[in-house]
Formats: structure tokens, C-alpha cells, sequence
């Protein structure tokens, strides 16, 4: 079971990675669709490889984070039954949820992507659109994205396996982070405590003979 936990530490580091890098592209796809946006209006200028490439960065967004949304447990559930349950049956519905639906799904998508990818690279294919990009790259995220989102199945049910055996904490708590608003209180705190401790030190010198 270490074995198999150190495989699994090392798929959510990885899809971990991926996440933290692939997000930025939401940046990215906000910046080009203003900076088409601004072209096209002020300058009356435009192309289809703006828009297009707008959409290769949505799909990656998309399908490079699914595995990323599985491990932060970011998934929607529809746990109105499921909730009801104990801690071991909602880890043992996961347990089967993943491997007689979230596998075979996502390996079929995987397996039927990868031959329409390689013939979209032999064919040179590139976009109807007038200025359109070459397509296969977008293929390619297809299958890519649906295995990284088998790696972190995989990973799941080791942990769920695992915390069943009572050999690791409980999987499916989400890591909690603080946000902007707790970020900011935090901070005035600190300021405040700063201050408070200045004041002390000025008071207690005032006081010194």
C-alpha cells in the first residue's frame, strides 16, 4: 500500500503542477479576446485566429483541469442521498463511482480521440475559417486532458482505499483555503497587532524613569 501511495502523491503532484500552470491561461484568453476586442473596434481590423485561438485555450482550460477540479474535490456532486450515509459508505460510492463510471467513460473518450487526432496531424488539417489555425493541436487536448483525468482517478481511489484501511486521512475533505475577504482581515490583524505592540513598547518607555 506505500508503493501505491507514493504513486499517488506523485499523480496529484503532477495534475497539481499542471493546474497551478494552466489556469494562467485564463489570463491569457481574457487578454486576447480584449486585445481583439480593442483591434477590431478601434482599427477595424480582425481574424478568425484570434477567436480561434480563444477557443484552444478554453478547451485546454477545460480538459487539462479536470483532473486538477478531481483532486482539489471541485467536482459538482448531487449528494442529497449520498450525504445521509456514513463516511465509509460515501468513500465506498466513490470507490465504485470511479471505476464503473468516471473509467470507462474517460477511457473511452481517451481511446476513440487518439486515432482522430493522428489523422488530423497526417492530413495537415487547418480550419475552414478563412485565417484559421492548424487543428490538430486542439485534437491532441482531448486525449491528453481524459488521461490525466484517469492518472487522478487512479490516485482517488488509492487515497479512499487507503483511508478505508485507516491508513491516510479522509480524501474527499477539501484542502481549505482562505479567501480574499479572510485574507485581508488577516492582514488587518496583523497591522493592528503591529501597532498595538508598538504602542506598548512607546508606552512602557514613557513610563521608565
Amino acid at each position: 500500500m506505500s508503493l501505491l501511495l507514493s504513486l499517488s502523491r506523485l499523480i496529484d503532484r503532477a495534475n497539481d503542477r499542471i493546474g497551478h500552470t494552466v489556469y494562467w491561461l485564463v489570463l491569457v484568453t481574457v487578454l486576447v479576446s480584449a486585445g481583439n476586442a480593442v483591434v477590431r473596434k478601434g482599427f477595424n481590423v480582425s481574424s478568425n485566429a484570434f477567436l480561434e485561438i480563444q477557443w484552444y485555450f478554453f478547451s485546454a482550460i477545460f480538459l487539462f483541469l479536470a483532473g486538477y477540479t478531481l483532486l482539489r474535490n471541485e467536482h459538482v456532486r448531487i449528494d442529497v442521498l449520498a450525504s445521509r450515509f456514513s463516511k465509509r459508505v460515501q468513500t465506498w460510492i466513490d470507490i465504485l463511482g470511479t471505476l464503473f463510471f468516471m473509467f470507462p467513460m474517460a477511457i473511452l473518450f481517451a481511446w476513440y480521440s487518439w486515432p482522430i487526432f493522428v489523422d488530423t496531424y497526417v492530413h495537415h488539417e487547418i480550419s475552414t475559417n478563412a485565417g484559421g489555425l492548424i487543428i490538430w493541436p486542439a485534437r491532441l487536448l482531448v486525449p491528453i486532458g481524459f488521461v490525466l483525468l484517469i492518472l487522478q482517478g487512479v490516485s482517488e481511489v488509492i487515497k479512499r482505499i487507503a483511508f478505508l484501511r485507516g491508513l491516510a486521512p479522509d480524501p474527499s475533505e477539501k484542502p481549505h483555503e482562505r479567501s480574499a475577504e479572510e485574507e485581508l482581515a488577516a492582514e488587518i490583524m496583523k497591522e493592528r497587532g503591529e501597532q498595538d505592540i508598538a504602542a506598548e513598547i512607546v508606552k512602557q518607555a514613557k513610563d521608565k524613569p
